[in-house]
């Protein structure tokens, strides 16, 4: 799959945005993990002890409120600090948040195929070795939603929706072009590990089911030189991956 050719740029006199080094990289995802440790540690259970809400609608707000929102909010802070033109040439050129082309959705299609095939052999095995709940985090164990339950799925949407455009925005639009011009055509990976590093508050276990996702998603978004790829993959996985858990079949 050939990568996009356009160019990245953020004013009349530069074609690259700044690079973003291996300080700022841990410094970046560093402090998100920090917060949804913070989040998922503290926050969430405290108030579900305190209060008769369930975990996973704490989740939807907490982090939602306080984790993915303030995401974007620092993509615009970073954007804002690179005195980057607003408009319609921003979220091309320098997000890269393009049209998909044929090549895109196939990258997105094989990609999501993969990350399925990969994360879903690591869930069975550790599954079989450690239990069925080995793999999911307590704030999204809950009761499979049933007649007056339903809208457990209302107040998810606006949440799925706030992370994944929250995440892609920052560590795909945002970050990656700049740790491109820092780290070459090793950007991805420096992506990908970082993106693991954000998610360590899930424990041991479901970094291994999450590691399809964070390398092979921002590889092919670098390849293609397209941020709509990462959006395609992320909320494929991240929707019907709920879905199932809300119906008990996950």
């Amino acid at each position: 799959m050939a990568p996009s050719t356009s160019p990245v740029a953020t004013d009349s006199t530069s074609n690259s945005p700044p690079p973003l080094g291996l300080g700022g990289t841990c410094l970046l995802f560093g402090s998100a993990g920090l917060l949804l440790f913070a989040i998922t540690h503290g926050a969430i259970p405290a108030l579900a002890a305190r209060t008769n809400i369930e975990p996973i609608v704490l989740w939807f707000l907490s982090a939602g409120c306080g984790l993915f929102g303030p995401l974007l909010a620092v993509g615009v802070i970073m954007l804002r600090r690179e005195k980057v033109r607003w408009g319609a040439q921003l979220w091309r050129e320098r997000l890269r948040f393009r049209a998909m082309n044929a090549g895109d959705w196939l990258a997105a299609i094989v990609g999501l195929a993969i990350i399925a095939v990969l994360a879903g052999t690591s869930v069975t095995l550790l599954r079989s070795q450690f239990g069925e709940d080995a793999t999911q985090p307590s704030f999204l164990r809950f009761a499979p939603v049933t007649t007056g339950r339903y809208w457990i799925l209302a107040a998810w949407l606006p949440f799925w929706l706030v992370n994944i455009l929250g995440e892609e925005f920052l560590w795909r639009g945002v970050v990656l072009p700049r740790q491109e011009v820092a780290f070459g055509r090793a950007a991805w990976l420096v992506n990908g590990l970082g993106w693991l590093a954000f998610h360590l508050s899930f424990g041991p276990l479901l970094l291994i089911t999450l590691a399809p996702t964070t390398l092979v998603l921002p590889y092919l978004v670098q390849r293609r030189g397209n941020s709509w790829i990462g959006v395609v993959i992320h909320a494929g996985l991240n929707g019907p991956a709920f879905v199932a858990i809300a119906f008990g079949l996950g």
